[in-house]
């Protein structure tokens, strides 16, 4: 089981990284936090990845006074979502043209939905900013929509004012990424062992049923 976890997580973490390159490589707006991102990157003439990375350990600083602890699925996050969506962007190309651009994007959303939908079921921990939003609305009482809705917004606002892209690829990505995790999570979403006594009950079921005739 704890393989399957491990795997699904990698899986889910790297496909994470290479949605992202996606979505920059469409040219056509990025997700709030990737605003951010491409913004930083595009001030400190850092790699996207690594900014990816520093801003990960920055806000599970944050998790600190929240008293909000990491899995090893956080960690895992924190490096190699940066990792692979800097390898996402050397071997995906620019599209010049919008209808390419526009495949791009809708396939990194549908990829982005599929990433999460493996990362968060393998239940190996949340990641940095996911775990910021559960946090802040558990030490609040604020909703964890409205605790959701105040970070993105604050992100977004400073992305775009250090030159990060805005555009329809926000919306749509604002739009679909909710809708879609929440149809995939449970095609995912690694179920908790069952304790011997559940197993054995299980057990003595089946065999009673299997001795049963078949009327």
């Amino acid at each position: 089981m704890m393989t399957r976890r491990l795997l699904q997580l990698l899986i889910g973490l790297a496909s994470y990284g290479v949605s992202l390159a996606m979505v920059i490589r469409a040219s056509l707006g990025t997700a709030p936090w990737d605003v951010f991102h491409q913004g930083l990157a595009g001030r400190t003439g850092l790699s996207l990845g690594t900014v990816v990375i520093i801003v990960s350990f920055l806000v599970l600083l944050l998790w600190i006074p929240l008293r909000q602890w990491p899995g090893v699925g956080t960690v895992c996050n924190a490096v190699l979502v940066g990792v692979f969506a800097d390898v996402g962007l050397a071997l995906i190309p620019k599209f010049s043209h919008l209808g390419g651009q526009a495949g791009l994007l809708v396939g990194a959303v549908l990829l982005n939905g599929v990433a999460s939908a493996m990362y968060i079921g393998a239940r190996l921990g949340p990641g940095a900013r996911d775990g910021l939003m559960t946090g802040l609305a558990r030490r609040t009482g604020w909703p964890v929509r409205g605790a959701r809705t105040g970070i993105e917004v604050v992100v977004l606002g400073a992305g775009w004012l250090l030159g990060g892209s805005v555009g329809v690829g926000t919306v749509l990505y604002a739009l679909a990424i909710g809708p879609l995790v929440q149809l995939l999570l449970p095609r995912f979403t690694v179920p908790e062992p069952k304790s011997a006594g559940e197993a054995r009950a299980e057990a003595e079921a089946a065999v009673a049923g299997a001795s049963t005739p078949a009327s």
